[in-house]
């Protein structure tokens, strides 16, 4: 088995690489992928960004969120956790079978003092009855990949925030994450194995992995990157993981409703629809005054993407005051992103 470190911090290319070295890359061996990254939320294909992810919040704290090619649940990543690839040969792997593509990270671990590691329920890896590993696969080419997180040091009073929204606003179709009390390894592993950096971490996880005492040993079984194989993996961010068609434009369609109630403004009712992330149709409702027409203002916002970022930017130049008397700019983003 080979392995690869990847070179950035970035979900993103991170995703890209992997991606890329599954069509490219020599599997007539398995190969291993590790990376570490940025505080972000990695969403599955078959998931609502809306309805899984509190954007506000993303926003606030500028965690990076983009979406996998594999089905499975929302998962949050930052700088305390180390992803973990597999890539083999359709044959070599039977699909959903997570248990034996795990193995080797479970044993690695049972190696290092944490004893109570397991595999558990559909794709999940436990301490005791606590989740600490998520895992996702799919085929493509004739080649299945296989990809899930290891949670080392990560800050867990994060993931209630950032993946917790209301769902009494949104009614959708979407695969719905299903939460589960989580855990971190670290306290589980003994003592000299309680890294203190998440690199050192992945490091002697390696070398439990190869059963060496040090990475020189298996110097020959590191996969490096060349200058070509950089500029494919770029052209998949642009084109995919940083890309609002595919993260946001994959959301199943979905309906949108939010109301407000100010004394110097009244009612204002919004209700919206998407197609493939953007606004197919809005219509405001209430009490409201104005001096132009609000279907106006519902002209500029019809098929803008359903995102912060691109509905300020469609209102730059306007004043949102002339269609609902009193209500400013930042109150209607306010409402369109609650």
């Amino acid at each position: 088995m080979r392995y690869h470190v990847m070179e950035s911090n970035d979900i993103r290319r991170n995703l890209a690489t992997e991606e890329y070295l599954m069509d490219t890359a020599d599997v007539t061996e398995p190969l291993l992928l590790l990376y570490i990254q940025n505080p972000c939320i990695i969403i599955g294909r078959n998931q609502n960004a809306y309805e899984e992810i509190d954007l506000n919040y993303l926003r606030q704290h500028q965690i990076v969120l983009t979406r996998r090619v594999s089905g499975g649940g929302a998962v949050y990543d930052d700088l305390g956790n180390i992803s973990f690839s597999f890539v083999t040969k359709k044959g070599d792997t039977t699909f959903g079978d997570y248990r034996g593509v795990t193995t080797p990270i479970l044993e690695a671990l049972r190696s290092m003092g944490a004893k109570e590691a397991t595999s558990g329920g559909r794709n999940d890896l436990y301490m005791g009855d606590k989740k600490f590993s998520g895992n996702a696969m799919y085929t493509k080419k004739g080649r299945t990949y296989s990809h899930g997180t290891l949670m080392y040091d990560v800050d867990l009073t994060v993931l209630d925030k950032v993946l917790t929204v209301s769902k009494e606003k949104i009614a959708s179709k979407a695969t719905q994450s299903v939460p589960k009390s989580v855990t971190n390894v670290k306290p589980y592993l003994a003592p000299q194995f309680q890294a203190p950096t998440i690199e050192a971490f992945r490091d002697e996880l390696i070398c439990h992995i190869y059963q060496v005492n040090s990475l020189k040993e298996i110097s020959d079984k590191k996969l490096e990157l060349t200058d070509e194989d950089r500029q494919g993996i770029q052209k998949l961010v642009d084109k995919r993981y940083a890309n609002d068609d595919w993260v946001y434009g994959q959301a199943p369609n979905f309906e949108f409703n939010q109301r407000t109630r100010l004394a110097d403004v009244g009612i204002v009712d919004v209700h919206l629809s998407t197609e493939k992330g953007k606004i197919s149709a809005i219509q405001f409702f209430g009490d409201f005054f104005g001096t132009k027409d609000i279907e106006g203002l519902e002209e500029i916002l019809q098929g803008v993407t359903y995102k912060y970022e691109t509905i300020k930017d469609a209102l730059e130049g306007v004043d949102v005051s002339e269609y609902i008397f009193n209500f400013s700019n930042q109150a209607l983003l306010d409402l369109l992103m609650k």
